[in-house]
């Protein structure tokens, strides 16, 4: 036992040590203690402090009944001067009560790692591309961006803390059509910027006035000798320009979230380096694309529809409803196809792939999860890969939606949510719920000072114990963990909370769903604030005692190390823990 194993990681390596023994016995069969179980605190807090299912997951490689298994385990731990007790629960399960020495140690556990408390290494180094975001770069982030971006960047905070290796990834899509009506877009406002009246902004071209400062630009670099030339002189250069100026204006948009991507991949240099087409001869050679005939789309009769033989992936063998065209008939590359070669390039480099997308392509996910099942099969390892649906967000103002209109381009610019509400409301408030599920933001209720307001119920509890720790230095009281021993049932409660953070970061992390840590610090906030809240009716239960400081120097210990959870886990959402509200 290490001075820094947390309890959760303690109690892991005593079940594994006793499960080890049992083989050594012949209880167990060889290897049958290598076999993963749960450890985890029982649904009711009255069974104990921790539960296994130990004998019910290995009770059929014992070749005995989970009750009889159980008891053997029993007989290995109840020793154990950490534990108090044991009881077999139903069928089998193992309820464990420990001794109160095991708290007070997770408190001084939490004290010594700071802002390491909870990390863990369950990741062992693996390397995952995340890619979120993707916004095509036709303008300025908006809201309908935002909750994708914090998602996917939680996500690359929670697995570097559970030990994965993180690449972040920004796919640019800066071939095709969208980016082509943004050079034209950024051709009329160069001419209006040289004076000419363009009017009302034609059908098909965005409208957005975030364009008149690229047209300035391009102004003052060519004056007029682009307004009559014919589109193929100037279309391709206006479009590099008018894309990097996007791109620079939403990495703009995506800091003031404290967004920032280690990868933006270019679409049209994945094209220029001929990628596409070496990922459709890696797939001739695996037999994964043939040429055939493409099916008529859902609606279309045989009268409406011309067969035309194109390129298709075999995505069907891998549970895609059809085969899909990696080109279309006039040879260029249909966005799946060159979709399919980015996800070969993102594999080059990573263990593993995780796409965080608008919940408007889930008609997507299974091409391009046949596509890299086809990369996995051709390659002979397997490539694990996953796709968060991102459901969009209603924005309300007291309750009612805010207007918008695609087509005078009036939106509501990420930038300007920030600047009103802060990037800490944001981006906790996006996490508040699951991914998949519909989401409401109304900027009044997301800065309303209410324990129903899940941001600043979390926010205040560490506010709460900031204060807390300044009244007790200006009375002479300092945190101190030498009478823990004199901590009560309420005090213990509060720490058994805290305790689980490690084992929420790695379950979080492992089901890839970085919202599970701010239920988890809504939950610990709550208990601190009940915690709290018992002092007002019993003075005996403040933090602050004025006739007992050796009991307010350890609860102002315990207090703080609360708050040294509170702050790791608002870091891994990319909040900070205020001191004052």
């Amino acid at each position: 036992m290490s001075d820094t194993q947390t309890l959760y990681a303690l109690f892991a390596e005593k079940i594994a040590a006793a499960l080890g023994a049992l083989e050594m016995e012949a209880v167990l069969p060889v290897g049958a203690a290598a076999t993963p179980v749960s450890i985890e605190p029982p649904r009711d807090p009255a069974h104990g402090d921790l539960a296994t299912n130990a004998a019910m997951v290995l009770a059929k490689q014992a070749k005995t009944n989970p009750r009889a298994l159980a008891e053997k385990i029993v007989g290995k731990l109840a020793d154990d001067p950490l534990v108090s007790s044991i009881e077999i629960a139903g069928p089998g399960f193992l309820n464990l009560r420990l001794d109160r020495a095991n708290w007070q140690r997770e408190l001084e556990i939490i004290a010594t790692l700071g802002a390491e408390y909870g990390r863990s290494d369950v990741g062992t180094g693996e390397t995952v591309n995340i890619e979120y975001v993707s916004a095509n770069p036709t303008g300025p982030m908006h809201m309908g961006h935002c909750r994708g971006a914090v998602v996917g960047d939680a996500l690359a905070r929670l697995l570097e803390f559970a030990g994965h290796t993180v690449i972040r990834e920004y796919y640019v899509n800066d071939a095709g059509s969208q980016v082509q009506v943004l050079a034209r877009s950024a051709h009329l406002r160069y001419r209006e910027a040289l004076g000419e009246d363009i009017g009302e902004i034609p059908p098909g071209l965005y409208p957005g006035d975030y364009l008149k400062p690229v047209g300035d630009q391009l102004a003052q670099e060519f004056g007029k000798t682009y307004v009559s030339a014919p589109e193929s002189e100037w279309l391709d250069m206006f479009r590099e320009r008018a894309v990097a100026a996007m791109m620079a204006m939403i990495r703009d948009d995506l800091a003031l979230l404290g967004i920032h991507h280690d990868v933006f991949a270019s679409e049209a240099a994945l094209q220029q380096a001929g990628k596409p087409a070496a990922a459709e001869a890696w797939l001739r050679e695996h037999d994964l694309v043939y040429d055939g005939l493409l099916e008529a789309p859902k609606g279309k009769t045989p009268e409406d529809w011309e067969p035309v033989e194109l390129p298709l992936f075999r995505s069907t063998r891998f549970g895609d409803d059809q085969d899909r065209p990696i080109r279309k008939s006039d040879g260029s590359w249909t966005y799946f196809g060159a979709d399919l070669a980015y996800h070969m390039q993102k594999a080059e480099s990573a263990d593993a792939l995780i796409d965080i997308w608008g919940a408007d392509h889930a008609g997507t996910v299974k091409r391009i999860k046949a596509a890299v099942a086809a990369l996995s099969e051709g390659e002979g390892k397997p490539i694990p890969f996953d796709v968060k649906l991102v459901q969009m967000v209603q924005l309300l103002r007291n309750g009612e939606p805010v207007k918008m209109s695609k087509r005078a381009g009036t939106f509501v610019t990420l930038a300007d949510v920030v600047q009103e509400v802060g990037k800490d409301v944001v981006r906790f408030t996006m996490l508040t719920r699951k991914p998949e599920a519909q989401m409401d933001f109304d900027f009044a209720k997301v800065v309303e000072a209410s324990k129903d307001n899940p941001v600043f119920y979390v926010q205040y509890a560490h506010a709460r114990i900031s204060s807390t720790l300044r009244k007790g230095a200006a009375e002479g009281i300092e945190p101190s963990a030498q009478a823990l021993d004199r901590l009560g049932a309420e005090d213990l409660e509060l720490i058994k909370i805290a305790a689980q953070f490690t084992r929420q970061v790695e379950a979080a992390a492992e089901a890839r769903e970085p919202h599970r840590i701010a239920f988890f610090l809504h939950d610990l906030a709550s208990a601190f604030h009940t915690f709290w809240n018992l002092g007002n009716d019993e003075p005996g239960k403040r933090i602050l005692i004025a006739q007992d400081r050796q009991l307010s120097a350890a609860r102002l210990f315990l207090a703080s190390q609360i708050a040294q959870v509170l702050r790791n886990g608002l870091a891994l959402l990319g909040v900070e823990a205020v001191e004052e509200l």
